[in-house]
């Protein structure tokens, strides 16, 4: 895939950390109007339609005879183990402590990546990675009461290694599988899928079709899963994958900012505690490749 220049990477990314951070209150607030299966596969399911306006006029590069595999294993992956765990789990525990657990997901993305992509892996990346984890950790560990759930932890992690081996396995096939289709595939199919469990196991009758919640899901479906997913799988294809991984760590920061606003939730000394290792574990992900250049220079 085609390298992006440095201003449309810094604009992928604040949209990314954006969207993907506000979409927590949201979703949140859209799961009081609705059961959580359902409300996964219909905001799947729109994303992908929408970017199925996108996807086809490049019909010549879906080759679904050759490639299904490929769509239907991102499907599983992303969109059936990342959203469906994700959904079900934040009915377990507090949605802070749940996303906290689920961004352990660029640390694993670092380890996959080095194993399976062949990635440099030094020990200050590595303490990038874990410092970045901590930050989120810090961040969400104030204020929660009450018992932790195993099972929701346990979903929390299934969510988290399903992103890591399916950002993973979109990078490998990025020179196969043209990017556009791959991720309207993913989630056409995963929202089918998560839709027909919702409706096996849930009741239609129970969403609440008002204003806010359409509003909602409308906004969610179209900025946060179609482009989203595009955005994301745009920076990935185009650059190490753990170093676009280290900066979703800033997610659940922009989750709580929003959430205090959005849901008035209190902003503590954690907040900025956690920041402060957000901030050094991306220059340490970073910074290496910078070290080199100067080397080679020297």
């Amino acid at each position: 895939m085609k390298q992006l220049s440095q201003k449309r990477t810094v604009l992928l990314l604040s949209f990314l950390v954006i969207m993907w951070g506000i979409n927590w209150p949201l979703s949140k607030m859209a799961l009081s109007y609705s059961p959580p299966l359902l409300f996964a596969g219909i905001r799947t399911i729109l994303g992908g339609i929408i970017l199925l306006a996108v996807a086809l006029p490049r019909y010549r590069l879906l080759n679904f005879k050759k490639n299904w595999k490929a769509y239907l294993i991102s499907a599983v992956l992303n969109i059936i183990v990342f959203y469906g765990f994700q959904t079900v789990g934040l009915g377990y525990m507090p949605a802070g402590l749940f996303s906290a657990i689920v961004f352990i997901e660029p640390v694993l993305l670092g380890i996959f990546s080095w194993i399976w992509l062949g990635e440099s892996m030094y020990p200050l990346k590595i303490a990038g990675l874990v410092l970045g984890f901590a930050g989120v950790a810090v961040i969400s560990s104030g204020g929660f009461t009450g018992s932790i759930s195993a099972a929701g932890i346990l979903f929390a992690l299934i969510s988290a290694l399903g992103w890591g081996l399916g950002t993973v396995y979109v990078k490998r096939t990025s020179d196969r599988v043209d990017s556009i289709w791959m991720v309207t595939l993913q989630l056409l199919i995963g929202g089918l899928f998560l839709l027909a469990a919702g409706s096996s196991t849930e009741n239609w009758g129970n969403i609440n079709w008002n204003v806010p919640f359409v509003s909602n899901l409308l906004f969610i479906s179209v900025f946060v899963i179609a482009f989203g997913w595009l955005a994301f799988f745009t920076l990935v294809g185009s650059g190490e994958a753990s170093k676009v991984g280290s900066y979703t760590f800033l997610i659940p920061l922009i989750a709580i900012f929003c959430s205090s606003f959005l849901l008035h939730e209190t902003i503590t000394l954690n907040l900025l505690a956690g920041l402060c290792l957000i901030i050094i574990s991306i220059c340490f992900v970073n910074i290496k490749f910078k070290s080199r250049a100067i080397n080679k220079i020297n």
